[in-house]
């Protein structure tokens, strides 16, 4: 007779049980609100809603900004992991450190250094004001603001990856005589592009609903730099809730669209990768 495997917490059925309730006190039943606000209009209402000229515009700004900062992390974040992996030099914990950074520092109080940085008359901002180039209060404000809360995601995602990468296969590429930029794309990225996938979602996740280190740095001027989340703030000061949460709504469907697509990328690279092994 096969003896049962002890496991360090007994009890599937309790376990489980203490896992839904937690997930549903903290995501469904919040989710799930938005939905029943949301049920509250009609169909047309809803439509009528979320395609309103100046909404859409916050669409548009909170998803090209998203984008554009996510991609940009996705680049960084690799960069900044391979650095803290692959280097041994001076005040490196700390630096690798200052990664979690955004993630402690309260968004309003990194949105007030951002805006004080990048405007006209800060350091960073007053030099580009020079040349003709304005910073705070544009889109390309905000795109910072996003780069700085999402570059954490990436970076923690493809850390752990490329510390476990095995550099035998990188030395005999070597050996076999492939330049560094061919062993980067045939052994290593393939190697960590789950990870930078999954940053990469994350990040845009993040990005996308961010409010309090964007709202400063934007300057909320209608149909040019005003987000998303900002409009949804709008209305809930003004008792609207059926319109804050149908807005609402639909970043959270893009949201959940991009992490869904995202794991279907990873699923299809995995068993890539296990196909070639």
């Amino acid at each position: 007779m096969k003896k049962a495997n002890k496991r360090v917490i007994p009890g599937f059925g309790l376990s489980m049980g203490v896992t839904l309730s937690i997930l549903s006190v903290i995501v469904l039943i919040p989710l799930a609100s938005l939905v029943v606000f949301t049920a509250n209009m009609d169909f047309s209402e809803i439509i009528s809603t979320i395609t309103r000229k100046r909404v859409l515009a916050s669409f548009e700004v909170s998803f090209i900004t998203a984008l554009a900062a996510s991609l940009i992390n996705a680049v960084m974040g690799v960069i900044l992991a391979w650095v803290l992996v692959r280097y041994d030099f001076p005040l490196k914990r700390l630096l690798d450190g200052m990664i979690e950074l955004p993630f402690a520092l309260p968004t309003a109080v990194a949105g007030i250094a951002l805006t004080s940085l990048t405007a006209d008359t800060g350091l960073i901002g007053g030099f580009f004001a020079e040349f003709g180039i304005k910073i705070a209060y544009t889109r390309i404000g905000i795109i910072i603001a996003l780069v700085f809360i999402g570059i954490p995601f990436v970076v923690r995602a493809v850390q752990p990856v490329l510390e476990k990468l095995d550099p035998s296969y990188e030395e005999a590429a070597g050996v076999l005589g492939a330049s560094r930029i061919k062993i980067f794309w045939k052994v290593i990225f393939p190697e960590i592009r789950p990870a930078v996938f999954t940053g990469f979602g994350l990040a845009f996740g993040r990005c996308l609903g961010e409010y309090g280190s964007v709202v400063f740095i934007a300057g909320n001027q209608p149909f040019e730099t005003e987000i998303t989340p900002l409009i949804i703030m709008s209305e809930l000061q003004e008792y609207d809730y059926a319109s804050a949460t149908a807005i609402a709504l639909v970043m959270l469907l893009v949201s959940f669209l991009i992490l869904f697509l995202v794991n279907l990328i990873q699923i299809r690279n995995t068993k890539i990768l296990k196909g070639g092994n």
